[in-house]
């Protein structure tokens, strides 16, 4: 990942990040072919979208060939902290609690992901 700042991304930059996060690598074809699988995109937008993205450093590419390869240049973490932080900010008053009391009152949740969110806890507590 690139040192330099990156913008944070919009939810059309998500899902196109989201194909790369999960190929590594992708050109501008396969990740259209992917976003066709659960929404109608025309190739085009996909193509403008992924343009900006590198403009605005969010995705890096190769482009020594005639396609372009492009990559991720943010995590998925770095995106999800980035998003979490303003969605408790704006959202819940600043409140962590208050999102994460609202995620578990309307999910389904496994129990191996209550065991999860249980040892997160429990650690959370031995640190403090």
């Amino acid at each position: 990942m690139s040192n330099e700042k990156v913008s944070r991304p919009t939810d059309s930059e998500i899902e196109i990040l989201g194909v790369l996060w999960d190929k590594q690598q992708a050109s501008v074809r396969e990740v259209h072919e992917e976003l066709l699988k659960t929404k109608d995109s025309g190739y085009t937008t996909t193509l403008k979208l992924m343009q900006i993205m590198f403009e605005k450093n969010l995705v890096t590419r190769n482009d020594s060939k005639k396609t372009h390869i492009y990559y991720p240049n943010i995590t998925r973490e770095s995106a999800r902290k980035q998003f979490v932080g303003k969605m408790i900010h704006n959202l819940f008053s600043g409140s962590s609690a208050a999102l994460a009391l609202q995620a578990l009152g309307h999910a389904n949740i496994s129990r191996e992901e209550l065991d999860e969110i249980q040892e997160m806890i429990d650690q959370l507590k031995a640190n403090q």
